[in-house]
């Protein structure tokens, strides 16, 4: 699997040639599923989620032109058969994986089974991934938590399908816990190596060889010792 893990979506010009280098064919020949999943437990679930997979949220994912486009809904697929969606998982070019809290998304992405069927997918299968939905690829949240009433796990760990962490949204004036000074902090407690990356900025990923896209800012923090001894 190929991972573009992004701030933002798919923001600018160059984001956008790096998603169509990883597919290895133009995005209107792709096919992907779309995961909203992460927003569900915010005020307003139904609507962000709407936005998202109609294309009129901020951060270009679901508008993209894809050949075809599918909704995966993880809390629904534990009462689905796994031969009515697994199949569609091991056929789609790209998921793209929204954000939101990433605790939430996490936790879903286990109890749905699709944390365990990622592994095996092909090595083509492009993972996209937004804010919260780049965050749960890492092997460490670091205490990040979007929602502070997070009604299912307060766990740190993530998937590790990466390895290194993320902080998304550096320096974004509506968020100022994205602060430089603040994502240093939380950087402290990371024992990887992480990114903050701003919503100009992508990582992409491909056979572990790691490559940071950007027309905006980013920084990379090495671990610790305290970091690396706490784990």
């Amino acid at each position: 699997m190929r991972f573009l893990l992004t701030s933002a979506g798919i923001t600018n010009t160059s984001i956008h040639e790096t998603l169509v280098d990883l597919l290895g064919k133009p995005i209107a020949r792709s096919s992907a599923l779309c995961i909203p999943t992460g927003v569900q437990p915010f005020p307003g679930g139904p609507s962000h989620v709407y936005r998202f997979i109609s294309g009129s949220a901020p951060g270009p994912m679901c508008e993209l032109g894809w050949k075809s486009l599918g909704v995966l809904e993880l809390t629904a697929l534990p009462s689905i058969k796994q031969e009515h969606w697994v199949p569609e998982v091991q056929e789609a070019d790209a998921l793209l994986v929204w954000g939101g809290s990433p605790l939430y998304l996490c936790y879903w992405m286990r109890h749905s089974g699709l944390a365990d069927l990622l592994p095996s997918l092909r090595s083509e299968t492009v993972y996209v991934g937004t804010s919260g939905g780049a965050m749960v690829a890492t092997p460490d949240f670091g205490g990040t938590n979007y929602d502070d009433s997070e009604p299912i796990t307060s766990s740190d760990r993530a998937l590790g399908l990466v390895d290194f962490s993320l902080f998304p949204h550096l320096e974004r004036e509506d968020m100022p816990d994205t602060s430089l000074t603040n994502i240093e902090r939380w950087a402290a407690r990371i024992p990887v190596p992480a990114y903050a990356i701003d919503d100009q900025t992508a990582i992409k990923v491909t056979d572990g060889t790691v490559e940071v896209v950007s027309e905006g800012h980013w920084k990379l923090f090495t671990p610790t010792p305290e970091a690396s001894e706490s784990r």
